[in-house]
């Protein structure tokens, strides 16, 4: 009865170990063709967008006369996007030329609206 249930284990993680592998092959032959393959691209360009975002929240945190506490920042290869609150119309372009100004930013997508008390 032992070997048994040994032999059963045995079996299930193998297929567990071909599936696991089978899922992974299929995830890299589906890549875009020129995309980064390795986990170093991948890495780098995280780091990047990471720190883009970083830059650009700074900047919104350092502009005069703008209220970033209810603003989100997300960067993707130079393409930044707001989205979010202020509570001025006036903050929003604000806010924008905050973002456009941070070198690295090639666009900005500004997704802010006004925040309406209450809400």
């Amino acid at each position: 009865m032992k070997k048994s249930a040994f032999m059963m284990k045995t079996a299930v993680l193998l297929v567990a170990a071909v599936c696991a592998f089978g899922a992974r092959a299929q995830t890299d032959a589906g890549a875009a063709p020129g995309a980064a393959q390795s986990g170093n691209g991948t890495t780098t360009a995280r780091a990047q967008n990471h720190k883009l975002a970083k830059d650009v929240r700074h900047a919104l945190t350092h502009a005069k006369g703008l209220d970033a506490s209810h603003i989100n920042v997300l960067a993707k290869g130079g393409a930044v996007s707001l989205a979010g609150s202020v509570p001025e119309a006036g903050q929003i372009d604000l806010a924008g030329a905050a973002a456009e100004a941070v070198p690295g930013v090639a666009s900005i997508n500004n997704q802010l609206h006004v925040h309406e008390p209450g809400n």
